[in-house]
């Protein structure tokens, strides 16, 4: 099992800068694909952007150019930069990560959301 804790959500105003931290416990024997994915107040939960073992990045148009996604594979940890914030990016952040176990299926972990609001 593993678990993923999400940190660094909060109150910015547009045009500010927020950065949110995922670390991953448990029985870890590798980490694939980590990511982060966004929900608004009344709209489907959406794909922010994703990093794999290698650093290859993914992301959404509407984040492109101001949020930057890293990771620390020593430290089971995947980070977002979050830069000129606008108030549509108000939402729960929720990081995501693939397990890939010794033996048996792959499995697919959510961490408990942290929220996010930009706001004057």
């Amino acid at each position: 099992q593993v678990q993923l804790v999400e940190s660094g959500g909060g109150l910015v105003q547009p045009g500010g800068s927020l950065r949110l931290s995922c670390a991953a416990s448990g029985n870890i024997v590798r980490i694939s694909t980590m990511g982060w994915y966004r929900q608004a107040p009344g709209k489907a939960r959406e794909l922010v952007a994703t990093i794999n073992r290698i650093s290859t990045t993914t992301y959404a148009d509407s984040v492109k150019g101001r949020f930057t996604i890293s990771r620390d594979n020593a430290k089971n940890t995947v980070y977002l930069e979050m830069n000129s914030l606008k108030p549509g990016d108000t939402a729960v952040y929720y990081c995501n990560a693939e397990h890939i176990p010794t033996y048996g299926v792959r499995g697919n972990y959510w961490g408990q959301g942290t929220q996010v609001t930009v706001s004057s």
